[in-house]
């Protein structure tokens, strides 16, 4: 893939470019360079997800959201090498970094939830696709009778039901256990442990929320300014407005607990090149989400869903008024819906334990790059402090 030859390419140079010995000078110009490919390969990548919502992939459809987290995993990666590669670990100590390297490991923290909480919420796409896999299994077997119309309607009944979330809190209860992942932040002083992550089963309290957790995250992210933009700080709040997106919209997509009050919209300046295709994409998805929310219709904005919701409507009425033998015509269009439910129906058993997975790998993969983090800014503070 391009995206993958341009990622190792990129960090490549690099690596060999803060192993040379080179002069103060030449080493801002490089640093310089660096930055400027680290925005163009952000925006490409976008670019790139823009461009590839066809029919079958569409934003927030499953494979969307597995192109998303693996534009969010390579863009982190070089953002990574941009901030640590080589460098000497006191520049991360020194303002602004001082400021804005803690604020960023706060939002991985925070980020951290999100993932756990949207791969739960996956499980619960996968309840949604068992049910309706028993309504294509009841309405596949010919010819189409009371008894099958029956035990399809209790499918379609149930499903309706898990699919309608008025209080945006799909699937509430005292306490929820997640997969993967326990969080334990720690204080300045505990550093050297810093970043223990341990994937055991770890209990979330009902008063979780997505949405305060999206708007906690997206708190104090400014653009550099003045001569900050054109310095580390830059790296920092690109890949925080990048991580606050992909959570906000995987939270957006998949069910996850309490999302009454998500953001429709987080500040990303409209002049900035490498956010012009981010700043398109949300502003579809803010779209979407308005339009659902209006309609009550919480459980998410996933294509697949949102198909499953769509023809479940319809194959109800169906049921309700079924007589033996039916319609012809009517069994046509029913025919044709069922087959489009199990398309609907293959997509998700092919791509939601992958998306889960994915989740899964950002998780650990942000949950080491703390901890990398974490020791620089340990090395940075021993170097700065005065010898006694």
């Amino acid at each position: 893939m391009r995206a993958t030859d341009n990622q190792g390419s990129f960090l490549n140079r690099i690596s060999i470019r803060r192993n040379q010995v080179v002069s103060m000078d030449g080493n801002h110009e490089q640093e310089l360079e660096d930055l400027e490919l680290f925005q163009k390969h952000v925006a490409d990548r976008f670019s790139d997800l823009l461009s590839s919502t066809s029919d079958d992939d569409s934003v927030l459809s499953i494979a969307w959201l597995r192109k998303l987290l693996d534009t969010f995993l390579c863009c982190e990666a070089e953002f990574k090498a941009v901030l640590l590669m080589g460098r000497d670990p006191s520049q991360i100590s020194k303002p602004p970094l001082d400021r804005l390297v803690p604020e960023f490991l706060d939002r991985v923290v925070k980020a951290l939830d999100v993932c756990n909480a949207a791969a739960h919420g996956v499980e619960s796409v996968r309840h949604y696709q068992k049910l309706a896999e028993i309504v294509v299994a009841a309405f596949e077997q010919k010819p189409i009778g009371d008894g099958q119309v029956r035990r399809a309607k209790k499918a379609l009944n149930s499903l309706m039901l898990t699919l309608e979330d008025k209080e945006g809190s799909t699937h509430k209860s005292a306490e929820r256990t997640w997969s993967f992942g326990r969080r334990g932040a720690p204080s300045n002083k505990d550093r050297s442990t810093a970043g223990n992550f341990r994937s055991l089963s770890w209990t979330m309290s009902k008063g979780w929320s997505a949405a305060k957790q999206i708007q906690a995250m997206s708190a104090n992210l400014v653009a550099p300014r003045g001569g900050e933009s054109s310095g580390l700080a830059l790296p920092v709040y690109i890949m925080s407005t990048i991580m606050v997106f992909v959570m906000w919209a995987l939270v957006a997509a998949i069910p996850c607990q309490e999302r009454n009050g998500l953001l429709t919209h987080f500040p990303v300046p409209r002049q900035l090149g490498w956010a012009q295709s981010m700043i398109v994409l949300q502003d579809r998805i803010a779209e979407e989400w308005k339009k659902k929310k209006e309609k009550n219709k919480l459980a998410g904005l996933l294509e697949e869903t949102q198909r499953l919701e769509r023809l479940g409507l319809s194959l109800i009425e169906f049921s309700d008024s079924f007589q033996f033998p039916g319609e012809a015509e009517r069994l046509e269009e029913v025919a044709a819906q069922v087959s489009e439910l199990s398309e609907t129906c293959k997509k998700m058993e092919e791509g939601l334990v992958p998306l889960q997975q994915q989740i899964r790998e950002v998780f650990h993969r942000v949950v080491r790059s703390r901890t990398e983090v974490l020791g620089v800014l340990d090395q940075g503070g021993k170097m700065s402090a005065p010898t006694m």
